[in-house]
C-alpha cells in the first residue's frame, strides 16, 4: 500500500463525513473511561512500587501522565453537549490519535522502567498493567482502529522486545501472549469498524431514502410542485407560529374541464404542467405554490392582502394567456380566493375556507378575478349558515311550493311552455330568494333531496295546463348523475304525465362540469320523450362542437345579453349566437325580456320565443289556471307593445 494512502488513512483524510461524526459521538462515551483506566492503573502501579524505585519514578513521572489524562478525560466530558461539525469532530479525532500514540509511549516506558525494580510480584504487577491497560484501550478505541492500532505499536511491540530480551522464560512467555491477544484484537477492531462503517453508510441511506419519501409524499409528481399536504401542513405552522401576517391563495382554473374532455387527459396533463410552470415563474422565493388537486392551485404569500390580491390577479392575468400544447393551442383563465392572515381566520381551516370561499365569490360575480376575503363575506357565510340550518330542519313538502312563468312566442303572444321555479317561504327565516337557498342546497348536498321533491310538485301541476301548454323544469349541476337521472326518470314514469310535455333545462356549467355524464343523463331522458334546452346559453364556454354532439332542442340565451341589445356590438353578437344555433337546428329561448323596446329588437334581429317580466312575473301555481282564463282561452297573451313585423331567422 502507498505511503502516501497510509498517512492519509491514519490521518482521517479520506473519511466520509457522516463517519466521521458517529466515530466522534461514540468516543465522547468511551474516551473518558479510557482515561479514567489508565489514571487508575498508573496509580496502583506507582502505589506497589513506592520506596522500592526513585521518587522521581513512582511520583513525578506519573504525576504528570495522569495530569495528562485527567486534562483530556476533563476535555471529552466537557464536549458532550456542544454541537460539533464534521471539521472540528475530525480535529479531535486527529488529535486523539497523536495522543494515544505519545501517551502509549510514556506510559509504557515508565512501566517497563520500574521493572527493574522490586522483585517477582512487583514484576508481575507490570505485566498485568502493561496487557490490562493495552486490553482496556483498545476496546475504548473500538470505533477509532487507528489509535486503537497506535497503542498497540507502540506498546506490544516494545513491551515483546523487552521481555524476549529478558531470557526469563516465564516473561517471554507472557511477552507472546501479549503480543497475540492484541493482534487478535486488533483484527476484532478492523473487523468491528467495517461493520460499524457499513451500518452508517446503510442508515445514511436510508435517512436519504426517508427525506426523498417524504419529498415524495409532499410534491405532485404531475407538475412537480407542493402539493395539498404539503400545504396544509406549511399552512398549519405558519398560523401556529404567528408572527408576521401571510396570505392564503386559493386557485380554480377556468375552462379546464371541457378541454381536458374534449382533447383526452394526456393534453389536460401537459396543460397542468405548463400552469405549473407559469405558477413558478409568477412568483419569487418567498411564495409557495401547490398543487391541491385537480384544476385547484394555492399559494402562502408573505403579503398584506391587498399585495397578495394584486399578485392573485397578475396570476389570473398570466393564465389567461393562451398555452402550446404540442402546437395546440388552449386558452383557459382562472379563478382566486385571498384570505388574510389573521383578519380573516386565526386557524388554518378558517383561512383556507375562507380564501375558497372568496374564490367560490370570483366565480359566482366575475371569473378571470381575484376576490379578497372581507368582512361582507363574513356576513354572507353567516347568512348562508342560517339558510342551512333552516333549510336542514324544513318541512320541505309544506314549505317549498312552485311559481310559474310564461315562455312566449313573441309573433303570436302565446305562451307556449311555462317555466316552474321553486319558491321557500321559511317559518323562521320567511321567503328566501331561490339563487340562495339553491346555492346552499347545493354546496351541502342537500339538493339531491330537493330536487326530486320539486319535480314531484311541478308534474302535479301539468294537468291543470292548458293542452298544448309545456312545462320546463331546471336541473342543478348536481343533479346531473346517473343516480339522480335514475330517480328523475322514474318520477316521471309514475305521475302518469306525457313526458312530450316535459322540457327539462341544463345550465352550461352543469353540461360541462362531466360532459360524459350529462350527454349520458340527456341521452336518457330524450328516449323518455322529454325536451332539452341548455340553459343560460352564452355565460359558459360552448362551441359548436358542443351543441353537435348535445342531443339537446332548445337554448336559453341568458339575460346579460338582453342588456346590451341596445348596442351594435351587443347585437352583433345576439345574431351570431342566433346563427350559430340555426345552423344546428336549435331554436332559442330570450331571456330576461323586460321592455318592449328590447322585444322590438330582439324580434328584429330574428328571435322568436321569449321569456321576462313583460310578459308575466313568476305566479303562484294555484293562479295559474285563472291567469290562462284571463289571457284567452288558447293561452294567448295580449301584445303589450306595437305588432312587430315578422322576421325570417337569421
Amino acid at each position: 500500500m502507498p505511503i502516501s494512502k497510509v498517512v492519509g488513512w491514519l490521518c482521517l483524510r479520506h473519511a466520509a463525513a457522516e463517519v466521521i461524526l458517529e466515530q466522534h459521538k461514540e468516543l465522547q462515551r468511551q474516551v473518558p473511561l479510557l482515561y479514567a483506566l489508565l489514571c487508575v492503573n498508573a496509580a496502583a502501579v506507582a502505589y506497589t512500587h513506592h520506596g522500592l524505585a526513585p521518587d522521581w519514578m513512582t511520583v513525578g513521572v506519573p504525576l504528570v501522565l495522569v495530569t495528562v489524562s485527567v486534562w483530556r478525560l476533563v476535555d471529552w466530558v466537557l464536549r458532550r453537549n456542544r454541537p460539533t461539525g464534521v471539521a472540528s469532530a475530525r480535529a479531535q479525532l486527529q488529535l486523539t490519535i497523536l495522543l494515544a500514540a505519545v501517551l502509549s509511549a510514556g506510559y509504557c516506558a515508565w512501566s517497563l522502567g520500574l521493572n527493574s525494580y522490586g522483585g517477582a510480584y512487583e514484576h508481575a504487577h507490570v505485566a498485568v498493567f502493561i496487557a490490562v491497560t493495552v486490553i482496556g484501550c483498545i476496546f475504548c478505541l473500538l470505533h477509532l482502529p487507528q489509535a486503537a492500532l497506535a497503542v498497540t505499536l507502540v506498546v506490544s511491540v516494545p513491551s515483546l522486545a523487552f521481555y524476549l530480551s529478558s531470557g526469563n522464560s516465564v516473561l517471554v512467555a507472557i511477552g507472546m501472549n501479549m503480543f497475540l491477544v492484541t493482534c487478535v484484537m486488533i483484527q476484532v477492531v478492523f473487523n468491528s469498524f467495517r461493520s460499524f462503517a457499513e451500518l452508517i453508510a446503510s442508515r445514511g441511506e436510508t435517512e436519504r431514502l426517508g427525506r426523498e419519501n417524504l419529498r415524495l409524499a409532499h410534491t405532485d409528481v404531475l407538475v412537480g410542485l407542493p402539493n395539498r399536504r404539503h400545504f396544509l401542513a406549511e399552512l398549519a405552522s405558519r398560523v401556529e407560529h404567528g408572527g408576521d401576517g401571510f396570505c392564503v391563495i386559493v386557485l380554480d382554473l377556468d375552462r379546464f374541464k371541457p378541454i381536458n374532455d374534449t382533447h383526452g387527459h394526456l393534453v389536460g396533463d401537459r396543460l397542468l404542467e405548463k400552469v405549473g410552470d407559469r405558477l413558478r415563474d409568477c412568483v419569487d422565493g418567498t411564495v409557495l405554490v401547490a398543487r391541491l388537486g385537480g384544476d385547484e392551485f394555492g399559494m402562502l404569500a408573505e403579503d398584506d392582502g391587498k399585495g397578495a390580491l394584486a399578485l392573485a390577479q397578475r396570476v389570473c392575468d398570466v393564465l389567461s394567456l393562451p398555452f402550446d400544447i404540442d402546437g395546440l393551442s388552449v386558452s383557459i383563465g382562472a379563478s382566486c380566493g385571498v384570505a388574510e392572515f389573521p383578519g380573516a381566520g386565526a386557524t388554518a381551516h378558517q383561512l383556507f375556507d375562507h380564501a375558497d370561499y372568496a374564490l367560490y365569490r370570483s366565480k359566482l360575480a366575475a371569473r378571470g378575478t381575484a376576490t379578497l376575503y372581507s368582512i361582507d363575506h363574513e356576513t354572507e357565510i353567516q347568512s348562508d349558515r342560517a339558510v342551512e340550518a333552516a333549510l336542514r330542519t324544513a318541512d320541505l313538502e309544506s314549505e317549498m311550493e312552485i311559481h310559474l312563468q310564461p315562455i312566449v312566442d313573441g309573433r303570436t303572444g302565446r305562451a307556449f311552455a311555462v317555466e316552474a321555479l321553486a319558491r321557500w317561504r321559511s317559518p323562521t327565516l320567511g321567503n328566501v330568494r331561490p339563487d340562495i337557498f339553491i346555492c346552499v342546497a347545493e354546496r351541502t348536498g342537500l339538493i339531491q333531496k330537493l330536487t326530486p321533491l320539486l319535480l314531484a310538485k311541478a308534474l302535479k301541476l301539468v294537468e291543470r295546463l292548458p293542452a298544448g301548454v309545456k312545462l320546463s323544469f331546471n336541473l342543478s349541476a348536481h343533479d346531473v348523475t346517473p343516480a339522480m337521472m335514475l330517480i328523475l326518470v322514474s318520477l316521471v314514469r309514475k305521475s302518469g304525465v306525457d313526458a312530450s310535455r316535459l322540457i327539462i333545462e341544463l345550465t352550461e356549467t352543469a353540461v360541462l362540469a362531466d360532459f360524459e355524464a350529462a350527454r349520458q343523463s340527456i341521452d336518457l331522458l330524450r328516449a323518455l320523450g322529454v325536451e332539452i334546452a341548455l340553459d343560460d346559453f352564452g355565460t359558459g364556454y360552448s362551441s359548436l362542437s358542443y351543441l353537435n354532439r348535445l342531443a339537446v332542442n332548445k337554448v336559453k340565451i341568458d339575460r346579460s345579453f338582453v342588456g346590451e341589445c341596445g348596442t351594435v356590438q351587443g347585437r352583433n353578437l345576439l345574431c351570431s349566437i342566433l346563427a350559430l344555433c340555426s345552423s344546428v337546428d336549435l331554436s332559442c329561448i330570450v331571456e330576461g325580456v323586460e321592455e318592449a323596446d328590447q322585444l322590438h329588437i330582439l324580434h328584429g334581429l330574428g328571435f322568436r320565443h321569449f321569456q321576462g317580466y313583460y310578459f308575466g312575473r313568476p305566479i303562484p301555481a294555484d293562479d295559474i289556471v285563472s291567469w290562462f282564463a284571463e289571457h284567452g282561452a288558447h293561452s294567448e297573451i295580449p301584445a303589450r307593445a306595437p305588432a312587430l313585423p315578422s322576421v325570417a331567422s337569421a
